[in-house]
């Protein structure tokens, strides 16, 4: 069964968030990162295992790539890839983002 990719609402609700603060500066980096960004998620169909575990939450399902200065969080769920939610790499880690406790592995 193919593998499909799911954006969770907070992580969507992330990537305006993203694209509107560099926007306000240029319109077209925020366009081509948030491009980056999603062309980092769309890789994960074909390799989910392509990220590495969340480090604030070890043992936990959740895995992350990073784009840029980017953290783009997710966990499988086959068929299933879902993005949890993307933020800043310096910022810390949005534990509210995740809805509750995270699945252990």
């Amino acid at each position: 069964m193919k593998r499909r990719l799911l954006w969770t609402e907070q992580a969507l609700i992330r990537l305006g968030e993203i694209d509107e603060y560099v926007g306000q500066r240029n319109p077209t980096a925020a366009t081509r990162l948030v491009d980056r960004i999603i062309e980092r998620a769309t890789a994960l169909i074909d390799q989910p295992a392509l990220g590495r575990a969340v480090p604030e939450l070890p043992g936990s399902a959740l895995r992350e790539v990073i784009e840029g200065n980017y953290r783009v969080v997710y966990r499988v769920r086959e068929p299933m890839i879902e993005i949890v939610t993307v933020f800043e790499g310096h910022r810390q880690f949005p534990v509210t983002d995740v809805g509750g406790e995270p699945e252990r592995e």
